[in-house]
């Protein structure tokens, strides 16, 4: 199986120049793109001066448009996707490709928690693996990593659900659960990334919330929206009791809170069958490759 290497950079040009060469010396790659997020710095120098391919943009699109733009230009059977800013050793990459071969989909490059230069990036990953297994059952070592390795034609499937910018990790490992490919962790070894660090509390605050939304909307809509509709309800009925005992009736608010708990469970359902839609070629797909594929 052919072998790509993306890599989506935007003013990396520190980071390249320590990656590239460093990929090019594993010769395992048959191809190493870079995709240009409209960089500003010396990347396509870089680039040019290491001769691998680069397609770019002409203005910055973000990190899951790039990844799209990878996706669409790469060659190869596998993708590997691994950042530009140095903290992704290339040297783990043989061992995630050796995951593929015990018939793994996708293997994802885990961090530990100790890579993780900050308070808040250590237990905001750790947070979010950890809701992400609650909610889907499965051991998730590591939501929003982005060294990772994928076979192309199952990752194409679902270009459409990434988003142009933040979360495409978190988003291409659901639609992996969600459609039954297996999906392996690899451990690796994170190394102090170039440049300033892009973490904002505030920002990335209102990204994790986003990240939990997102989990349940593409797994299971139902576990995400079901509690909230049992707790309206629980308040609800809590609230029509104290009213009973202090006004003797049943208040316009007690009303809200049912229609509402009632409301949220039906979103929910709603939801569950619009998420069902977008996996409905999957077992179409698994029985081609198993009809086609018999060796995999």
């Amino acid at each position: 199986m052919k072998i790509s290497v993306v890599i989506p950079a935007c003013n990396e040009a520190e980071g390249l120049s320590l990656i590239l060469p460093a990929i090019k010396a594993l010769a395992i790659a048959d191809e190493i793109l870079v995709i240009n997020d409209g960089s500003t710095d010396n990347t396509l120098a870089v680039c040019e001066a290491n001769q691998v391919r680069v397609v770019s943009h002409p203005y910055t699109m973000g990190n899951g448009a790039t990844i799209k733009t990878g996706a669409r230009e790469a060659h190869g059977d596998l993708l590997v996707f691994m950042d530009a800013d140095g903290q992704h050793a290339p040297e783990d990459i043989p061992r995630l490709l050796a995951r593929i071969d015990e018939g793994f989909d996708m293997v994802v490059g885990a961090r530990s928690h100790t890579c993780h230069t900050s308070l808040f990036r250590k237990y905001g990953n750790y947070l979010y693996a950890r809701i992400a297994s609650q909610m889907t059952g499965y051991n998730i070592k590591d939501l929003t990593s982005g060294f990772r390795v994928v076979k192309a034609d199952l990752f194409r499937k679902y270009l459409y659900l990434l988003p142009n910018g933040f979360s495409y990790p978190t988003t291409i490992t659901m639609a992996f659960f969600k459609s039954g490919f297996p999906v392996a962790y690899e451990p690796i070894k994170v190394r102090q990334e170039t440049g300033d660090s892009h973490i904002h509390i505030l920002k990335d605050g209102f990204r994790f919330f986003l990240i939990i939304l997102k989990i349940g909307a593409l797994f299971s809509p139902m576990r995400f929206f079901l509690p909230i509709s049992a707790g309206l309800a629980l308040i609800a009925l809590a609230y029509y009791g104290y009213t009973y005992h202090t006004a003797g009736r049943f208040t316009n608010m007690g009303a809200l809170l049912f229609l509402s708990s009632l409301f949220t469970f039906l979103i929910g359902m709603l939801a569950e069958l619009v998420s069902a839609l977008h996996y409905k070629d999957a077992e179409k797909e698994s029985i081609h490759r198993r009809l086609y594929n018999p060796d995999e």
